[in-house]
């Protein structure tokens, strides 16, 4: 089931190929109308705390510390994990972010974190 959790930015064109669309951020995406969006779900609270956020703010160098510590958040939201992973079992989901980087960014994060609990 490795190919029912995509990311991508929020910015790129919608594609019916991205299945349940998710936006994984905590702050609404700049320049993005809700249209435009075409989401089904906006879970602000899967994403990082307000304060890793703006410790790691985009770091490279800091993303492996910062992984670690947004992994650790994760497993205290049982509930918005649990049900990530029961739409990841019934259909494809893509993880929408905003950030510029498509490496380093927290929806990366969060999909390798579903993966191992798939």
């Amino acid at each position: 089931m490795g190919n029912q959790l995509k990311t991508k930015r929020i910015y790129e064109d919608y594609s019916k190929d991205d299945g349940f669309r998710l936006l994984v951020d905590r702050l609404w995406p700049r320049g993005v109308s809700k249209e435009e969006a075409r989401l089904d779900k906006w879970i602000k609270d899967i994403a990082p705390s307000t304060e890793l956020r703006k410790w790691f703010d985009h770091d490279p160098d800091k993303f492996d510390e910062f992984s670690k510590r947004y992994k650790g958040e994760l497993t205290n939201r049982d509930k918005t994990v649990n049900y990530l992973l029961e739409k990841a079992e019934q259909k494809k989901i893509t993880l929408l972010y905003a950030a510029r980087d498509k490496d380093y960014n927290h929806a990366n994060v969060l999909k390798e974190f579903l993966e191992k609990k798939l």
